[in-house]
């Protein structure tokens, strides 16, 4: 059976900026409960370099982060990798770039995904808005058939 790592990062002390993490966290807690040592989950503030390592294990990876683009309620789109590195003096890297460098580095390209959610409010504030509460129930809903139906057919 495939691996898929869920991925989820964002800055649960930043109000929406915490959808990923959030994401991440009720996708752990259905994963272990129904594809136990299939569906890894993993979560940070941001993606690094060494996470090119990490996925690098795995035939799919689906990262998930808030949005704050004019989205219904959230997207699911492919991910390829790209070298354009805008953030990395941030100290922030952007999905395509861990990907690039997983198949730059170990020969590695897992089939890959981002989540976006669609987040409205940014203080530093713990917690989600309501908003966003809500998009995050319907990408979960979403998000747990779509890796039903796709670990039942692979």
């Amino acid at each position: 059976m495939k691996k898929i790592l869920v991925y989820g990062y964002g800055n649960p002390g930043r109000q929406d900026d915490g959808l990923g993490v959030s994401c991440a966290r009720r996708l752990k807690e259905w994963a272990e409960k129904n594809f136990p040592g299939i569906i890894d989950v993993d979560m940070n503030y941001q993606l690094n370099i060494e996470d090119a390592e990490k996925i690098s294990h795995y035939d799919k990876v689906i990262f998930a982060d808030a949005s704050c683009e004019n989205i219904h309620q959230f997207a699911y789109t492919p991910l390829k990798p790209s070298d354009a590195q805008l953030e990395f003096s941030m100290h922030a890297i952007a999905p395509a770039y861990v990907l690039y460098l997983c198949r730059t580095l170990f020969g590695k390209q897992p089939e890959s995904h981002l989540l976006h959610i669609r987040g409205y409010e940014w203080g530093m504030e713990e917690g989600l808005t309501e908003r966003a509460k809500e998009n995050l129930e319907v990408s979960l809903r979403v998000m747990t058939g779509f890796l039903k139906n796709y670990l039942s057919n692979n």
